[in-house]
């Protein structure tokens, strides 16, 4: 790799961080998932996915983690529950988007993969709401409407937009994954410390608390990454073919 092709991920990195930042901390607007906190309502998630499809993986990734970081510390103040949940969970996250928006993108037999992988979150989402582990109507209503929002929104791009299915079957795949971290991370790191009281605080959370924050984060951001990235990625490559990955 060229000095210059270096010079130029750090710059890519470092806008990706300042955005999602920037843009996350502006638009939390102070909520935080219902009953056990926290986790933030975040539409930020669609930045550092833009980046992991049109230039890297490794340029989207690292971009999410130290803007999560950066953000983190503007909110909630506690390095260690960033760094060993927060910057975790996206890096991790968005590496797979980015890994797969390019594997899947050309495969034909990926057209009901988005809809098939819609299914355990609305399920879990429909047990809970049972089980009324949400603290009432109106988280589970939150949740179970967010389910069915995003299934119908992969059923029409799987049917209408074929195209797009491997881009929505990875943003499915990666954020399942970085939510699952949340949701198990941030409860193992309540058994040995306090969350953060700027973020709803709490102590040995039962385990249930994982599975609030692992569909708050995945049901209230995959609508922004369905809606969103497949129109951005389209309009950047066809403005900018020449910073757009093959």
């Amino acid at each position: 790799m060229s000095k210059r092709t270096s010079s130029l991920e750090l710059v890519l990195i470092a806008a990706n961080a300042a955005l999602y930042a920037g843009v996350g901390y502006l638009t939390f607007l102070g909520i935080f998932a219902p009953v056990v906190g926290t986790v933030r309502f975040w539409p930020a998630v669609v930045i550092p996915a833009v980046f992991a499809v049109l230039f890297s993986p490794k340029i989207g990734a690292l971009g999410a983690g130290l803007g999560i970081f950066i953000s983190d510390m503007l909110i909630h103040g506690d390095p260690v529950l960033s760094i060993s949940v927060g910057v975790t969970s996206n890096v991790a996250g968005f590496y797979i988007l980015g890994v797969l928006a390019r594997r899947l993108a050309s495969s034909q037999r990926v057209s009901v993969l988005p809809v098939l992988l819609q299914a355990a979150p609305l399920a879990a989402a429909l047990a809970g709401s049972w089980a009324n582990i949400f603290g009432g109507w109106e988280t589970a209503s939150i949740f179970i409407g967010a389910g069915v929002l995003s299934l119908v929104i992969s059923v029409a791009y799987s049917f209408y937009r074929p195209r797009y299915a491997g881009l929505v079957a990875a943003s499915s795949t990666g954020l399942i994954v970085g939510s699952a971290m949340i949701g198990l991370g941030v409860w193992l790191y309540s058994q040995f410390f306090s969350l953060p009281a700027a973020a709803g605080g709490g102590h040995g959370l039962p385990l249930y608390a994982a599975a609030i924050w692992f569909l708050w984060t995945y049901l209230t951001e995959i609508p922004f990454l369905m809606i969103l990235l497949p129109p951005l990625v389209a309009a950047v490559r066809k403005a900018v073919p020449s910073v757009a990955r093959e």
